[in-house]
């Protein structure tokens, strides 16, 4: 297998995406974001990042930590909600909260009981706040403790969205929200609503079965219950990385990443060459997220990209403003890690995924003036949001048999668990 010119493989955290080729710092990626920022942990806990300072983030699979890390980069983000782990500031209603009762998903004791009264009744706490007319997430970190099912609730100006979720079984019983297990029976439950302009509510509330009905009345006996932590609400249509806030009167901000400046122009050969990615997306939400090798604009470059299409992996290489080769695949799913690259020569262009060619041309020209690798597309905008587990190029177009090994799991359970698909 050919030696690739220039290789990012996360290992460190710091101002830079730190390349082990080449060798001088030629390679490294230009790192920023104006805020701290929190990771999960090689632990499995989450932990804050400082400001500056760029996120070697793990997965998740039933709770474990699995895989090597990956640069994680965001958008910016802000947690509208004023008091993320303290609930005894939220509103209450047929409940009473206790607080620092447990080990938290960060590690500390700082997580509150949530105990519904012995009464039948609907029983939830509450905030209030206004927002803009778009969509939004609203999240929790949750766990047993007595009562198996709970509700997330968008009140009266957003639509009325709701979902239960089963904290035993860590599944969604009803409605349209996600669970993720965090380990140590904490799950991670998100509901994403399409939200009117003005004063909305979002709700917690206990429920006693899967299939309640919206804002459905319990019975409480005034011992079980639900330990709660690490509240959001976002503007997107996802949720991400954890905001904490502590009374912050507008809540928190997390501010953009960006990761820029790899390479120069000695490092990149203008006749051939193939870029590699193995990458995958935060959410399937449309826009696109890019990945260039560029002359600094958008007018020479060969690029690596998700769009709006549903599922859709992007490639083209274009010289002086046209495009040369262009190239689409659907995947399963852009959430899964994908290994990609774009071969280019004059005359010869091939587009692979996961071991498979996708997509050749045996007529364009190469591009030229190729000086910068970076997370956009190539001039600044449409900065590439997901997960890098690894990013190669080779400054000579590889053999078909060469790409296919570039480009292929090494074993059925790296597939499995660079997926995270579950196999057990």
């Amino acid at each position: 297998m050919a030696k690739p010119k220039l290789a990012l493989i996360p290992a460190a955290q710091g101002d830079k995406f730190y390349s082990v080729l080449p060798s001088d710092g030629v390679g490294d990626f230009d790192f920023t974001r104006n805020s701290s920022a929190t990771r999960i942990a090689p632990t499995g806990l989450i932990e804050e990042v400082a400001s500056g300072d760029s996120r070697l983030n793990y997965d998740l699979l039933n709770g474990k930590v699995v895989n090597c890390p990956h640069y994680l980069l965001e958008p910016a983000s802000t947690n509208v909600i004023p008091y993320s782990e303290d609930f005894s500031q939220w509103t209450l209603s047929n409940v009473t909260v206790s607080l620092n009762q447990i080990i938290s998903p960060d590690g500390s004791l700082n997580a509150d009981k949530l105990t519904p009264n012995n009464i039948t009744a609907t029983a939830f706490i509450y905030h209030q706040v206004t927002l803009s007319a778009s969509n939004y997430t609203f999240s929790f970190f949750v766990k047993y403790n007595g009562r198996q099912y709970l509700q997330l609730l968008f009140g009266s100006s957003a639509s009325t969205d709701f979902s239960n979720f089963d904290l035993i079984n860590g599944i969604v019983t009803s409605g349209t929200g996600e669970i993720k297990n965090y380990g140590n029976d904490w799950y991670k439950i998100s509901l994403t609503a399409n939200v009117n302009s003005g004063t909305t509510q979002i709700y917690l509330l206990s429920i006693d079965n899967a299939s309640s009905l919206r804002a459905a009345s319990s019975t409480g006996n005034g011992i079980d219950g639900y330990y709660v932590w690490g509240a959001q609400l976002e503007q997107s249509s996802y949720p991400t990385s954890y905001i904490p806030t502590n009374g912050q009167s507008g809540g928190v901000t997390r501010s953009a990443e960006t990761a820029t400046g790899s390479g120069d122009a000695a490092t990149f050969n203008d006749s051939e060459g193939v870029l590699m990615a193995e990458i995958s997306a935060l959410a399937n939400d449309g826009g696109n997220r890019i990945i260039s090798l560029s002359d600094g604009s958008q007018v020479s470059r060969v690029i690596i990209y998700y769009t709006s299409a549903n599922n859709q992996i992007n490639v083209i290489s274009s010289t002086n403003s046209t495009n040369q080769f262009s190239s689409s695949f659907i995947v399963s799913d852009i959430k899964s890690s994908s290994k990609i690259a774009i071969k280019y020569k004059n005359n010869d262009f091939s587009f692979w995924v996961n071991g498979i060619k996708v997509g050749t041309s045996t007529s364009g020209l190469a591009p030229i003036g190729l000086s910068e690798l970076a997370f956009d597309n190539g001039s600044g905008g449409a900065n590439f949001y997901g997960k890098t587990r690894e990013l190669q190029y080779f400054d000579s177009a590889l053999t078909d048999a060469q790409l296919e090994t570039l480009t292929s799991w090494t074993s059925l359970q790296e597939m499995i668990t660079s997926q995270l698909y579950t196999n057990y």
